[in-house]
């Protein structure tokens, strides 16, 4: 993890934008319907939660959906039954991951942040899975401390496994556990950021990573990633047997 103590963006006003990728088809999960519009326990959707609990944090300004075409009504209807003040955008979703994320870059490529009649804040966008419903307040309360002093922040817990690094089924090498971490999210990025991180990968042909994090460590290696301590329960739903 890196601290930078000298930070530019300590004084700013900061207007945080969540955007909730549930663009997915849940090819993995199965299906008739995304898994992100199944119900928990409590009845509520795995997208209800995951959105909620970004319309509860008193960090985030602002929500956008970025949801699969063909269910953006079913969307816009969860939305207005849950009278969420903060959604403000329902953006189609891509093919890949990496394609959702880009359509809500275009989405505020001309974005002038103002808040209750300031304007010139810093703006920062966070993507966050939907398909991990139970992220908690304490999680993107550190993530919003995080950006104050960091242009990318990312959510990872330790392995508790020991890792392999293959190739063709054998093993190659055994990174040291203390050094590897699982990867969790919110990631939240200053958005001129990751905006040029994307726009280097889609310059250069090369849009082949997992998460956001990936394509900002791909294409702006220079730009240091800090690493705020994620939970156990902020797990992601991919199996069905994950319900």
């Amino acid at each position: 993890m890196l601290f930078c103590a000298n930070s530019p963006y300590r004084e700013e006003q900061v207007y945080h934008i969540a955007v909730i990728l549930a663009g997915g088809t849940g090819s993995r999960f199965g299906g008739a319907m995304p898994k992100q519009l199944l119900p928990l326990e409590d009845g509520r959707s795995v997208l209800e939660h995951s959105v909620n609990a970004f319309e509860l944090s008193p960090a985030i300004s602002e929500i956008a959906v970025v949801m699969h075409p063909e269910w953006i009504d079913e969307a816009r209807h969860i939305c207005e039954r849950n009278e969420w003040r903060k959604v403000k955008k329902i953006i189609p979703g891509g093919t890949e991951r990496w394609e959702s994320s880009w359509h809500a870059l275009i989405a505020y490529s001309d974005f002038s942040p103002s808040l209750q009649g300031r304007t010139g804040e810093a703006c920062c966008l966070w993507l966050h899975d939907a398909a991990r419903p139970f992220v908690s307040q304490r999680i993107l309360a550190d993530v919003a401390e995080a950006l104050e002093k960091h242009a990318a922040v990312t959510v990872a817990v330790p392995s508790t496994d020991t890792v392999y690094l293959t190739h063709d089924h054998c093993l190659t090498s055994m990174p040291p556990r203390e050094t590897v971490m699982r990867a969790q999210t919110p990631q939240a990025f200053r958005l001129p950021v990751i905006a040029e991180a994307f726009r280097r990968a889609i310059e250069q042909g090369g849009v082949a990573a997992t998460d956001d994090i990936g394509i900002l460590h791909r294409f702006m290696p220079e730009v240091p990633v800090y690493i705020v301590p994620g939970d156990e329960k902020n797990r992601k739903i991919t199996f069905r047997e994950d319900l």
